[in-house]
Order: structure tokens, then C-alpha cells, then sequence
């Protein structure tokens, strides 16, 4: 387990961090595919909070693409390094996520985030963010659509719809598991949308969330225990 040091120049105020997104947002490349499905690895990462102990743990954990076995993993932990702000949540994550990445023995391959991408009101969450500091082709899977609109899919799994801000599709709803609530995919950086709709179905042959954020979710779990016990 690593431990992290919040950064000497991280933003301390709201209007300092939008200034950053500001500036980040103009890198984010959008017109790559990104790798082909099943190859390679990938790599799920994920945080946990105790806020009573200012703490935040992140995990990393590498799967093979083909086999989604895993093949490495890493954590890392350290202070909360932004205050609970909407829209500006990863700037609570980075620093510890980018700790775990770099502790890991191999190349991550594809990042996949529990969390957003474009769909984001500022057209950059963790997954653009994480995306533009690495260089990383990153996809974000969330859970929720945050404050877009969506019309339900149709039931068999694979099924999407656009998730929309006004007209703009910034993500998709698309259907893991038949009759079940749908994840909402959003590109990152460096990966199409329909790339990332194929990686998210492949990572999910099982259950409605990708194994590298289901995976991911008990390794950061596990260590945010040990790190406060």
C-alpha cells in the first residue's frame, strides 16, 4: 500500500479547480477508438472514504481483457484532498488513484472508472481528467446519470439509449443485464463511445456492473479498513 501526499500546488478552492478543469478539458482527445475489445488488460479503479478520519483509499486492479482474471493490483492511501464539492469530485480522488496506477508492475492497459467522463456538467469528470494527466485511454461506468436525461433501453442486454444534456448525447444508457437498471458509459479520453459501450458489455458477463469496478470496490474497501483500524 502506498501513502499519498496531497500535492503542494493542488487546488484549494472551487474557483482554483474549475480554472484547472478549464484547462485540462482543451487536452482530452476524442477521436481516437481507443484498443480492441478483449485484448490487452484492464484496469478498474475505485475509492473509498472515511470522513471522519480525512481519509481516502484507491484501488487499482489489472484484469485480463480476454480472461478478466486478475493479473495485478495496488492500493494507496491518504488525506481527502478537496472538500465534497459537486461536479469537482476528482479532485477528492486523483491523487490517491494516480498513486495506486503508478504502484502497479504492469502497463494498465484501458482505466475504466466508476464514474464519468464527458457526462459531466463540465464535460470533464475523473475518467477525462485521470485520461489527460496519464495519457491512458480511460472510459467512465457509472451507476447513475447525474443530471441527464435518458429514455429507458429496451430489455435485452446490449440494448442502449442516448444520455443527453438538452440535444447533446454526452454518454449512453445501456442494458448489462436483461430487465435490469441500465449502467450509463461515458467516453474518458482517448476511446470512442461505441468502444467503450463494447468494452463495458464484455466486462460484465455476469453481473450489471463492470468486474474491474466491482473488483476494484473490495480492494479500496478492504484497504480504507486497514488504513482506519
Amino acid at each position: 500500500m502506498t501513502t499519498v501526499r496531497i500535492p503542494s500546488d493542488w487546488p484549494a478552492t472551487e474557483e482554483d479547480a474549475r480554472a484547472v478543469q478549464d484547462e485540462l478539458r482543451e487536452r482530452v482527445v476524442l477521436d481516437e477508438p481507443g484498443p480492441p475489445v478483449g485484448t490487452g488488460h484492464v484496469t478498474g479503479v475505485d475509492v473509498a472514504y472515511d470522513d471522519e478520519h480525512d481519509v481516502v483509499a484507491a484501488a487499482a486492479v489489472v484484469l485480463d481483457a480476454a480472461s478478466l482474471e486478475i493479473v495485478a493490483e495496488a492500493t494507496a492511501v491518504g488525506r481527502i484532498s478537496f472538500p465534497y464539492v459537486p461536479g469537482l469530485l476528482a479532485f477528492r480522488e486523483i491523487p490517491t488513484v494516480l498513486a495506486a496506477l503508478d504502484a502497479l508492475p504492469r502497463p494498465p492497459g484501458l482505466v475504466v472508472c466508476d464514474g464519468y467522463g464527458l457526462a459531466h456538467p463540465r464535460r470533464f469528470g475523473l475518467a477525462s481528467h485521470l485520461g489527460v494527466l496519464t495519457g491512458l485511454p480511460t472510459i467512465g461506468v457509472a451507476k447513475n446519470p447525474f443530471t441527464f436525461t435518458y429514455d429507458d433501453p429496451a430489455t435485452p442486454r446490449g440494448s442502449t439509449s442516448p444520455l443527453l444534456a438538452g440535444a447533446e448525447e454526452v454518454g449512453r444508457a445501456l442494458r448489462t443485464r436483461q430487465a435490469v437498471k441500465p449502467v450509463f458509459v461515458s467516453v474518458g479520453h482517448r476511446v470512442s463511445l461505441d468502444n467503450a459501450c463494447a468494452h463495458t458489455l464484455a466486462l460484465t458477463p455476469e453481473y450489471r456492473l463492470p468486474e474491474t469496478t466491482r473488483r476494484a470496490d473490495s480492494l479500496c474497501r478492504r484497504a480504507l479498513r486497514d488504513a482506519t483500524s
